[in-house]
Order: C-alpha cells, then structure tokens, then sequence
C-alpha cells in the first residue's frame, strides 16, 4: 500500500460517521454537497458543533478551526453577544416580511464604517451582491461592458463566471451563453495599461476587483495600483466597484478601501457584514443607489428604475447578527489583535 493510499484508509477508519453521512447525501444531494468548496477525497468531514476557534466533528474529533464559515465569522464561533442577538430576535419573530428598525440600524452602523457607503441596499450573498451591483452600474451608466481580472472571484452567477481558475478562458461553470459572457472583458491583474486601453473603447460601465488582490489575496494588488485605478475610473466615467465580500470590516472596521484610502463608487459586502449569517450589501454612492428608489415618475419607475426583491432581504435575525458583530468591530481593536497574532505566527515560522 502507498503512502497516500495508507493515509486515505486511515481517514476513512477515524471517520466512519462522516462517510455514512456522505454516502446518504450522495444519494438524494447532487455529488453529496452542498458548495463546490465542500467537495473532497474520499468524503468531506461532517461537522456536529463549533465554539469560539474549534469545532467538533461528527465522530467527536476536535479541529481549530481556519477557515471560520468561509470568513464570515471574524468573532469565531458562538460569540455570546451574537448568540444573544439571536436568541432575542428570535423570540420577537424570525421573519417579518415587513420594514423594520433593526435593518434601518444596520444600514446606519454600515453607513458609518465603510467610507463608500452613502446608501445601503441588502440582499442575500455576495453573488446576489456582485450581481446587484453590475446592474446599477449598467443602468446608471448606459453601457454594458465590465471589466475583472484574472484569479478574481465575484460570485457564481452568469456574469462573472470568466477568468476565475486557470485556464482562464474556460468559464467557471458550463451553461453560461457566450453572449453573456461576450459583456466581460478580462485583464491581468495589476495591468493599469490594459484597463486603459479598455476603458478608451467608451463602452465599459464599470471594473470591478477585489481590492486586495485575486485568489483570497494570494495575488496583492501592487502599491498604488487602487490610487491608479480610482483616478482612471474617475476620468472615463466609469463605475469602480471594490468587491469587498471577503475584506469588508477584515482589513480594518472600513474595510480595505479604508485601510488602503481608496474609496470607490460602489462596494459589495457580504460573510461579516452579517455576522455570520446569511446576508449581504450593495452600498455606494446616493446617485448610484439611488437608481432604486422609486421616484414617482411612471416612466422612470416602471422602465428605467434597477429593481430587486428578495424574500428574506435584511431578515432581522440576520440585522441582529449583524449589529451585534459590527459594533464589536468597529473601533479596530479586535483587528489590532488578529493583525499581532499574524505577526508572530509568521515570525515563528520564518
């Protein structure tokens, strides 16, 4: 028996649950997951319960816990305050179906922390985000082209979908028309050049990036290359959409645009700007989110107006996650914190 063989025999005799569990799913879940990043050889590990930075396993094994719901829990698992939040709201009603104050509450503790947020609007994920966000961009801009970069990632639906893994001209997904995928035009990243000679075509609506670079971050932006990038935007009327799903309220209480002093028009958030559950934002600039609103105008409500509903848009158990959370993070302490334990993990291991 090899090495790698002898390693996988091992991991299907510590988890025997876990495979039961996946062979059930198998059955009744398309390849037995529920997200591409859960798929793994010979199965993935089931989860039973997770508190602060360790979670258990169904076969009772303990981990310390890295990934930390995709990012979306900066507080780690079971924080008593969200804990709480929940429970409170819970009892009060878990879905309205109406306005409220919590979501009026969340908009204006964003509003405060992320320096382009002028106007808030919520949806569901990032992917609703991203989405939501290319739409006010087009609307507002009357052009169709976007541009993204190579290795960045935005989402899973139809219009974001080219250029993410290599080799980056095979789409994401199959089942996208090329006549969607025709509106994206891609760049290498940190290529100021190439978006220039994009942006001169006249017909690009908006770019837009992680500001921290592609592939978590694995790919930085170079220094300046945001100041570059917010100035050319600027001078061709072009929407600059930072998609800040993973850096919003990360890298600073503001965010990466706070923590590198570039604010762009429009910023899509989601994972911590709703404390760990499902939830999301477009925020920006009032003209640009105010293409939502209605107007009172026939014409302008009924053909020209972005519209977007959602069921569970600003849930407030959601909004109470999500207060909870940001007022916790908003004065950068907790991120003076993590920033020093990085520091001293990357001295140890170099």
């Amino acid at each position: 028996m090899s090495a790698a063989q002898s390693v996988i025999e091992t991991y299907k005799a510590m988890h025997p649950r876990s495979s039961a569990l996946y062979e059930r799913a198998r059955a009744i879940i398309p390849g037995g997951v529920t997200h591409d990043g859960r798929h793994m050889k010979p199965f993935p590990v089931y989860v039973d319960r997770a508190l602060g930075s360790h979670k258990w396993d169904v076969d009772g094994h303990e981990y310390i816990d890295y990934w930390m719901g995709h990012g979306a829990l900066f507080l780690g698992h079971c924080h008593p305050a969200v804990v709480k939040a929940i429970q409170d709201q819970a009892a009060r009603g878990t879905h309205l179906g109406a306005s409220h104050e919590l979501e009026v509450r969340w908009a204006e503790l964003i509003g405060k922390l992320i320096p382009s947020a002028e106007m808030v609007r919520f949806a569901m994920s990032g992917t609703e985000a991203t989405h939501l966000a290319l739409r006010i961009a087009r609307a507002f801009t009357g052009r169709n082209k976007v541009v993204k970069f190579q290795g960045h990632f935005h989402g899973w639906h139809d219009g974001v979908v080219a250029a993410v893994n290599p080799p980056y001209e095979v789409p994401m997904s199959a089942g996208v028309p090329t006549s969607v995928l025709d509106q994206l035009l891609v760049c290498p990243p940190n290529d100021i050049k190439a978006v220039e000679t994009m942006l001169e075509r006249g017909d690009v609506a908006a770019v837009i990036l992680e500001p921290a670079g592609g592939q978590s971050g694995t790919t930085p932006t170079i220094p300046g290359y945001l100041q570059e990038l917010r100035s050319l935007t600027t001078r061709h009327h072009v929407v600059l959409i930072f998609d800040e799903v993973i850096t919003g309220f990360r890298y600073s209480p503001g965010g990466a645009q706070a923590y590198f002093g570039v604010t762009p028009d429009m910023t899509t958030l989601a994972k911590i700007v709703a404390g760990g559950l499902p939830g999301a934002a477009v925020v920006g600039k009032k003209e640009l989110l105010s293409m939502m609103a209605h107007r009172g105008d026939p014409v302008f409500d009924r053909s020209q107006r972005v519209a977007q509903n959602g069921t569970f848009n600003s849930n407030p158990v959601s909004a109470a996650a999500a207060i909870a959370t940001l007022e916790l993070v908003s004065d950068g302490s907790l991120h003076a914190r993590a920033n020093k334990a990085g520091d001293e993990l990357r001295s140890g291991l170099s």
